[in-house]
């Protein structure tokens, strides 16, 4: 089966109902998780052990959750990350508790979360276009690829790009695709280059008091063991293996992880991890572009239903749009449209597109 066959597949995979997504983004509240992300003290050695006095010091993410939040129950196996930079690189590390460590995918670049595996999503300046995807399995075999939009919008995947200067490792607390004893788990441990982040980041650089929005996931498949190897498990109505778990940090809310506009915010500090500790600092922005998404995402369930776009707000009270607080203005026409919103305490008008993409302009 070839790469781009599976990409299609895998974009497919992403078409979702659109009036499902928009009905339960109605619902939930706009909650996404936090992180501050210290310096490091010294330069990291990537060997997955995270032996040094900054990953010691620079705190642990709250554990996984299921992607869906609270609707699911916890994740059986504990995930949790952590973060830490310098002027060259975003660090990330994290710990995944596995009683048996499986992975069987040797190719660069293959889809990485069909073996059990731990992933990294990246949108430096927020507008939910030109992201980073990152996905590493037990064996330390890497997937990296770029996103110029969601598959929402017809993505496309560039698989063909590649983060230069990129390390990554991995720690193996057990044995690897042995299912005769118990293992403990498995550390990931990355270095992105930021030179590289930097190419979709805009203004938004890596600096003290910027945030980037960022999420971690980790999928897991249910395993039997068959022949003294393991076998991912068969669910006898359909006759192939049931779905995999998708545990996250910041929960998206629905099976999808391209959501960018859910993703967690991580803020950088130029304090040196262990040497005191920073407040997260909320950027009512957020709730603005929040309101905006779920504009967005309205039109989005409006169109579905009459082939066209809402001209006026007035129009998507129909699918439930209310209570809005920040959208001053919508322009459209039948196939397009821009929605404008904004705090009376900024200096700027944010925008959205019918694309999903935002940016801002001043007053």
């Amino acid at each position: 089966m070839s790469k781009y066959f599976l990409f299609a597949l895998l974009l497919s995979a992403c078409q979702f109902n659109d009036k499902v997504e928009y009905v339960q983004m109605e619902e939930a509240t706009f909650e996404p998780m936090q992180y501050i992300c210290y310096r490091a003290a010294e330069p990291l050695t990537i060997d997955g052990d995270l032996n040094e006095e900054s990953w010691k010091s620079a705190p642990w993410t709250s554990e996984f959750v299921d992607i869906e939040g609270d609707i699911k129950p916890r994740p059986k196996h504990p995930t949790k990350a952590k973060m830490l930079w310098d002027d060259n690189y975003l660090y990330v590390a994290a710990f995944l508790k596995e009683p048996h460590l499986w992975a069987t995918i040797t190719e660069r670049d293959a889809v990485i979360f069909y073996d059990n595996d731990f992933e990294v999503f990246i949108d430096p300046d927020g507008d939910t276009h030109g992201y980073y995807e990152y996905e590493v399995n037990a064996l330390n075999t890497v997937w990296d690829l770029l996103l110029a939009k969601p598959y929402r919008e017809g993505g496309p995947a560039i698989n063909n790009w590649d983060i230069n200067g990129l390390k990554s490792a991995v720690s193996i607390n057990g044995t690897i695709n042995n299912p005769n004893d118990i293992d403990e788990g498995w550390y990931v441990e990355i270095a992105f280059p930021l030179d590289v982040l930097h190419e979709y980041a805009g203004l938004v650089r890596a600096e003290a008091g910027n945030q980037w929005r960022i999420n971690f996931s980790r999928v897991q498949w249910q395993l039997d063991i068959e022949d003294g190897q393991y076998k991912k498990r068969i669910n006898p109505e359909t006759n192939k293996p049931f779905a995999e778990d998708n545990w996250v940090w910041s929960p998206q809310g629905y099976i999808n992880m391209h959501r960018p506009e859910t993703w967690g915010f991580m803020q950088f500090s130029d304090l040196i991890a262990g040497q005191g500790e920073e407040a997260f600092v909320f950027n009512e922005d957020a709730l603005v572009k929040w309101e905006l998404y779920r504009l967005y995402h309205a039109q989005r369930a409006y169109y579905s239903s009459t082939g066209y776009y809402a001209k006026g707000l007035s129009e998507l009270e129909k699918v439930g749009l209310s209570n809005l607080k920040y959208i001053i203005d919508l322009d459209a026409t039948t196939s397009l449209y821009e929605g404008i919103a904004t705090q009376k305490s900024s200096n700027f008008k944010w925008h959205i597109n019918n694309e999903g993409r935002t940016w801002k302009k001043r007053k």
